[in-house]
């Protein structure tokens, strides 16, 4: 069941990222079904999953499942990428290729989901951090540091919620390194994020600036290293 859906992913990928160059992505976007890369994708779908199935002719239905749901599920992409939201359109685009790719192992290979396993205190603990480490974390950092305000953190220009994904993405950095034991990793983050940020850093003029930075950066770390232990602890104790 496993090697059978490694090989659907990875023609998957193949078809979905590797080989297709931008230029189909602009010639389907303007022509949807009507442009030949439309079906040079299919077509490229359709080898990559037979050269991965070594041509197993059991497979054939399997195949033709997935090449034909592939490209109705892209032509509905391309239907709607003016309407919707990219992001949305590409998560969805891709979950819904994924879930083809589930029926068809499931019908090849029937499998069980155990659903208990995700109800497990370890499961939802993990949630939980995941949750404090992202929203939470945020919401308390900006409640802290709402007691200063500094005009260039009004500035146009930088990126919108830059700080904030920024953020959640380092604390999630640091809490793969304490489950990892990776404590050195940990500084060598602390180093890369103050390089990044040596030009905010450097100018004599930005004291205040720098100080703002470090009490953010501290307690967004602080708050990481609190959560990840919290969690290695209860987890140990059940």
């Amino acid at each position: 069941m496993i090697a059978l859906t490694l090989k659907l992913i990875i023609a998957h990928v193949i078809g979905d990222f590797i080989l297709q160059p931008n230029s189909w992505v602009r010639a389907k976007k303007e022509k949807t079904y009507t442009s030949k890369y439309f079906y040079l994708h299919g077509l490229i779908h359709l080898l990559a999953l037979l050269v991965l199935l070594q041509f197993n002719p059991s497979y054939l239905l399997s195949i033709s499942c997935i090449v034909i749901s592939h490209l109705l599920i892209d032509l509905g992409k391309l239907k709607l990428h003016n309407k919707l939201n990219t992001r949305l359109l590409f998560a969805v685009d891709q979950l819904l290729h994924l879930l083809v790719i589930m029926v068809v192992v499931y019908v090849n290979t029937p499998f069980q989901i155990d659903f208990e396993k995700i109800y497990t205190t370890e499961s939802l603990v993990l949630v939980l951090a995941i949750l404090c480490l992202s929203s939470v974390s945020s919401i308390v950092i900006k409640t802290i540091m709402s007691k200063w305000n500094l005009e260039e953190d009004n500035t146009e220009d930088s990126l919108e919620s830059a700080g904030k994904y920024i953020g959640i993405l380092e604390r999630l950095f640091v809490f793969g390194c304490i489950l990892l034991s990776q404590w050195s990793a940990i500084g060598l983050l602390v180093t890369a994020k103050s390089v990044f940020r040596f030009g905010d850093l450097s100018r004599a003029k930005d004291r205040k600036l720098t100080e703002y930075i470090l009490i953010g950066t501290l307690i967004s770390f602080g708050l990481a290293i609190a959560i990840g232990l919290g969690y290695k602890y209860v987890v140990d104790l059940v």
